[in-house]
């Protein structure tokens, strides 16, 4: 059983940054298996940065980066110039859809 905790959600203005963390519990192999997720309001959870970083959907690539460290078993989300299109709760995920997923962290952009 793998255990994801997120952390690092909050209210901010348009343009601001915010950095979310996920880590898990000593069960997960490796941090290559995470990804970060999320549900905005009225809409389907959607991947935001899957294949530990690799792949950044598109409406925020150049603005989001993932980053990771096994050794924390940490993954990060760093995300820049934040849009109120960016509210959503985020999520951490631990191999794939059918896997494992955390309690999810709100992420409010409004003025």
């Amino acid at each position: 059983q793998v255990q994801l905790v997120e952390s690092g959600g909050g209210l901010v203005q348009p343009g601001e940054s915010l950095r979310l963390s996920c880590v898990a519990s000593e069960f997960a192999i490796s941090t290559s298996f995470m990804s970060w997720y999320r549900q905005r309001p009225g809409k389907e959870r959607e991947l935001v940065a899957g294949r530990a970083g690799a792949n950044i959907t598109a409406s925020v690539k150049g603005r989001f980066t993932m980053s990771r460290d096994d050794a924390k078993k940490t993954v990060y989300l760093q995300m820049i110039n934040l849009e109120p299109e960016d509210t959503a709760v985020y999520y951490c995920n631990y191999g794939g859809h059918g896997g494992y997923w955390g309690q999810g962290t709100q992420v409010t952009v409004s003025s």
